[in-house]
């Protein structure tokens, strides 16, 4: 598969930001310094709660063990759960990890460019990179290394500056970065449009038994577990529409190579389609991948599969190929990138085992 290609074509393409996001982090929020001096006309209420209103993103049970452990002090002296707050108390919350530094850094951090000039970039993302700052990761991500990069990106103001559209932590491959207001306000339109030619390739527990479909379908966070998301019918209530085109490419058997066309680009769409049609990702722990999902007859098959996690101990999705009209000259231009070396390796064994 190609390592970097131009083609050309016409497209004519409000604002948006595509929202293939990052995983949702943990509530990390907690763990920074607070000084409250409490309003003079504040009713009695416990700690606790107070607190809870007063930090955002904090949960009341990280609360209480900040009260336990005596990070949590009212007037220089450590309190218990069950304190009430009074008006003009001066509460402290000093956690063992300092306070985080919101301003963005540029970091310098090496990553693999597959094209530049002066209106875009485009990066071949490796997984285990985070692509902005979020909650657990304010450094080391995609974004502070373009920063030391480029130096001057668009809504450098903001956390996700040049950006128009993101990949998860751990999946690889083509990402495409604005590096003007024009350039970021041209391809976020042609993302609003579905304009954007997307391919992702991803192996999957089981074959599908039709080979070729769309997936639709809205989709928002799971009820039952808020760091994921799931699929559910159109006329559901909450959730975006998401539609994914899905082409078998491959069978082994117990898993298989699939091509994956995006026409809407939502949080997880691939991961939560898969999983939708009984398909998750080969180690995806998220979606239930990481378990054996399909059996086989072959001999030590449980050890085979434990290799397999080894070779690709992260969800099996790469960003395969990237088309768009670009900004100036209005071409059409086409990328693609090969799969990493721990996809590639994950093929290897289960081609060699199919038809060993």
């Amino acid at each position: 598969m190609g390592d970097g290609s131009c083609k050309c074509l016409n497209v004519n393409s409000e604002m948006s930001i595509d929202e293939e996001l990052d995983p949702v982090e943990s509530e990390d929020d907690l763990f920074e310094h607070f000084n409250f001096v409490v309003d003079k006309g504040q009713q009695l209420l416990r700690i606790d709660k107070y607190l809870q209103l007063k930090i955002s993103n904090s949960s009341r049970s990280k609360i209480q063990l900040g009260i336990d452990t005596g990070s949590v002090k009212v007037n220089g002296g450590v309190i218990k759960a069950n304190y009430r707050v009074k008006p003009l108390d001066s509460i402290s919350v000093s956690f063992s990890q300092p306070p985080r530094d919101k301003d963005l850094y540029a970091e310098d951090i090496p990553i693999s460019i597959i094209y530049e000039d002066e209106d875009v970039l485009l990066v071949d993302k490796a997984a285990g990179m985070v692509v902005h700052p979020a909650h657990g990761n304010w450094s080391g991500t995609l974004v502070n290394a373009l920063l030391f990069h480029c130096q001057q990106l668009p809504g450098k103001q903001e956390i996700r500056p040049g950006l128009v559209h993101r990949i998860d932590k751990d999946t690889s491959g083509i990402l495409v970065v604005a590096k003007s207001e024009f350039a970021l306000t041209y391809l976020a339109k042609q993302f609003f449009d579905h304009t954007i030619q997307r391919t992702y390739y991803a192996v999957c527990w089981g074959v599908p038994k039709i080979t070729n479909g769309t997936l639709r379908g809205k989709i928002t966070r799971n009820p039952k577990d808020r760091k994921v998301m799931a699929i559910f019918p159109e006329d559901y209530e909450e959730g975006k529409l998401a539609i994914s085109h899905y082409e078998v490419v491959e069978s082994f058997g117990f898993c298989s190579l699939l091509k994956f066309q995006l026409e809407t680009g939502r949080t997880h769409q691939i991961r939560a389609h898969a999983l939708s049609m009984g398909h998750p990702l080969i180690s995806d722990s998220s979606y239930g991948g990481d378990k054996i999902r399909y059996m086989s007859h072959m001999a030590n098959f449980k050890s085979f599969v434990e290799n397999m996690f080894q070779t690709c101990p992260r969800q099996a999705l790469h960003a395969y190929s990237l088309g768009f009209e670009h900004p100036k000259s209005r071409e059409w231009i086409y990328f693609e990138r090969k799969f990493p070396s721990d996809m590639e390796d994950l093929l290897t064994k289960l081609r060699n085992v199919t038809n060993g």
